[in-house]
């Protein structure tokens, strides 16, 4: 059985940006990408010391649902996202696993002072699930400027990515599904 990709949603998204998520991701991986509900506890992952939630508690609690075989399973959430060596993550994901997790708290104009606009919210919300989808796929930073794997410290590099992956992470990426469809003849 070929890996699905399963969004939970816990932002909620507009109509038009599920659309938008669904289809890229799809469209990257060429495998299904599906939205579900599940309930996600926030405050267990809020440090009180940073005021912020800790990517890594709740990728823990993505590990405990149910996942089925080779499901990757990626949670979207409005809160700020860390790990203890960074002062932020956007997102973050198991590596070659079946978890990840995405911010949209700093992808945001309005968390910069800026005016809101909903196409360059979308489209980044969009390149960070398939980076961090493409992490549960094995796929590590790319060196690639506009390489939707590229690592992002800014949000400025996150607008200047492309929405795809490069040749060389769709090779890489290519070899690893052809390995997940072997291992399950």
């Amino acid at each position: 059985m070929p890996p699905i990709i399963n969004i939970i949603d816990a932002i909620p998204l507009s109509p038009r940006d599920r659309e938008s998520v669904l289809h890229h991701l799809e469209q990257s991986f060429g495998v299904p990408a599906r939205l579900s509900s599940s309930t996600i506890d926030l405050q267990r992952a809020f440090d009180n010391g940073r005021h912020q939630f800790s990517s890594t508690a709740l990728l823990t609690q993505l590990l405990d649902l149910e996942i089925n075989g080779d499901e990757k399973v990626i949670a979207l959430v409005g809160v700020d996202l860390f790990i203890p060596i960074l002062t932020f993550v956007f997102g973050e994901a198991q590596l070659d696993g079946q978890a990840a997790i995405v911010s949209i708290h700093r992808l945001t104009n309005q968390f910069y002072g800026i005016e809101e606009d909903a196409i360059l919210k979308r489209e980044r919300l969009t390149k960070e699930i398939i980076h961090e989808a493409g992490h549960t796929f094995g796929l590590k930073h790319c060196r690639q400027f506009e390489c939707v794997m590229r690592s992002s410290t800014y949000v400025e590099e996150i607008d200047v990515k492309r929405m795809d992956l490069c040749t060389e992470c769709r090779g890489l990426f290519n070899h690893h599904l052809a390995e997940i469809n072997h291992s399950h003849r």
